[in-house]
């Protein structure tokens, strides 16, 4: 049985880890709007100029739009992984207190 003390160590890291990873999640949804914009603004530019080097601009946005979804996701499931982690150290909480 874990002490009741090593649990709220471990909680308390996951919560702040939590937080991170929340923030981080903030972060890249704030760069996918920007960088969506800017592919948005490279495939207007690639339609209307029909030019080899807007095509490469145009597709280099969307790739780098579709990275930091990728990240993102990523990110997304370290927060589930640390949620599923803080419920079982809450629940081993509560049994160390009964």
């Amino acid at each position: 049985m874990t002490s009741r003390s090593t649990i709220e160590k471990k909680l308390s890291q996951t919560v702040a880890d939590l937080q991170r990873a929340r923030e981080e999640i903030r972060i890249l949804d704030e760069q996918i709007a920007y960088s969506a914009d800017t592919a948005e603004d490279a495939r207007l530019r690639s339609m209307v100029s029909e030019t080899p080097l807007a095509e490469r601009e145009h597709r280099g946005a969307a790739r780098a739009v579709a990275a930091l979804h990728r990240d993102r996701s990523v990110w997304v499931e370290r927060v589930a992984k640390l949620e599923r982690t803080q419920d079982d150290l809450l629940d081993q909480l509560i049994v160390e207190l009964s």
